[in-house]
């Protein structure tokens, strides 16, 4: 028998990093200023966030060129995209075993 908080991600559970996984998990990438404008933060602060996932494996960035400037788009990779799944599990897992119903 697994324990509820099997799954869980310290990684990805950080509020930040875990709007940017479920935004990433609902699209097969975004653009870096687009996700900067859903989360309301900085560039900079996105780019610590992205980097932490980025070093874990979760997220993998794409530069191209869009209307002559540099841009960059952000994907989870397959590991990121299981890593968020069973995150999210867990939570849900935590939540139904607090409330009697695991």
């Amino acid at each position: 028998m697994t324990a509820p908080e099997d799954g869980f991600n310290e990684t990805i559970h950080a509020p930040n990093r875990l709007r940017i996984c479920a935004a990433l998990d609902a699209a097969e990438e975004i653009e870096f200023v687009t996700v900067r404008e859903m989360l309301g933060v900085s560039p900079s602060v996105l780019s610590k966030h992205v980097t932490v996932l980025t070093d874990a494996g979760y997220v993998e960035q794409r530069r191209a060129v869009r209307d002559t400037r540099q841009r960059v788009w952000l994907r989870l990779t397959k590991d990121g995209r299981a890593a968020y799944r069973a995150h999210l599990a867990a939570l849900r897992a935590i939540v139904n075993a607090d409330l009697g119903e695991g």
